[in-house]
């Protein structure tokens, strides 16, 4: 575990945690000597809130000390193989400590680039931070006043993750509907060149029976005409022969 980065709330020093001396008072203890020091309770580090009266008082002596753990756990991490364990500060905060957790923020937010605007988990972390900060001193001063604002706190945890989930599902949902449309855009595309295809070569069959229907018509109107010709040539000799019978029927008739 790594020793954790600056935080905008207020701690103590670091408390010192000597595994090679927890080990040699264990062997003269007659436990393991390879137990671990990690797998004792620490104190306050889990500790649940002291109990209450019926004003909201805290009943145990080291009230404060015991919310502030509560609220606020204790930091531990690990280095050199030795554990080392940070609790937040009961010291009461003054008006320029505030001021200076003011300048501090704006420069935590600016050293760190974060977005003025729109999601940025940066300037959540942070802000995040500075309130965990003011309930602590909230809460050096007023107890009851620090356990409302720890409600509020996590109310507007959960409030940000359900948040957070809804707009991961949204995201997740728009990604799908992205990824089906553009599917059902290149399944359009691909039968929008079928048609185009099917309609070229409609349009080539089109073509050739107009050709054979123009090849049709002049064929038969050559036929016609030349019908019509033949007919006419037929009447004009049938009429001619009328003719000549009406003539040799009269020199037939005088003689």
């Amino acid at each position: 575990m790594l020793q954790p980065s600056q935080s905008l709330v207020k701690y103590d020093n670091p408390v010192l945690v000597s595994r090679i001396d927890a080990n040699k008072l264990n062997t003269k203890a007659g436990v393991n000597p390879t137990s671990d020091i990690k797998n004792q309770k620490l104190p306050n580090a889990n500790k649940k809130l002291p109990p209450v009266d019926d004003k909201g008082r805290a009943k145990t002596p080291n009230q404060t000390e015991d919310i502030l753990n509560s609220i606020l756990p204790p930091r531990e991490w690990e280095e050199n193989s030795q554990l080392w364990i940070q609790k937040v500060s009961s010291t009461p905060a003054t008006r320029l400590d505030v001021i200076n957790l003011q300048e501090q923020l704006d420069h935590m937010l600016q050293k760190r680039q974060a977005r003025e605007t729109g999601i940025c988990p940066v300037r959540r972390e942070l802000y995040s931070q500075c309130f965990d900060e003011l309930i602590r001193e909230v809460t050096i001063s007023c107890q009851e006043r620090g356990l409302l604002l720890l409600r509020v706190r996590d109310e507007i945890r959960m409030s940000i993750a359900a948040y957070q989930t809804l707009y991961e599902s949204s995201v997740a949902f728009g990604m799908r509907k992205a990824l089906q449309a553009e599917q059902g855009k290149t399944d359009m595309e691909n039968k929008i060149k079928e048609l185009e295809e099917e309609k070229r070569q409609l349009e080539t069959t089109v073509l050739e029976l107009k050709a054979k229907c123009e090849a049709v018509e002049k064929r038969e109107t050559e036929r016609r005409a030349m019908e019509e010709r033949k007919h006419a040539e037929e009447i004009a000799f049938l009429k001619k022969t009328n003719i000549q019978l009406k003539v040799n029927l009269v020199i037939c008739l005088f003689n």
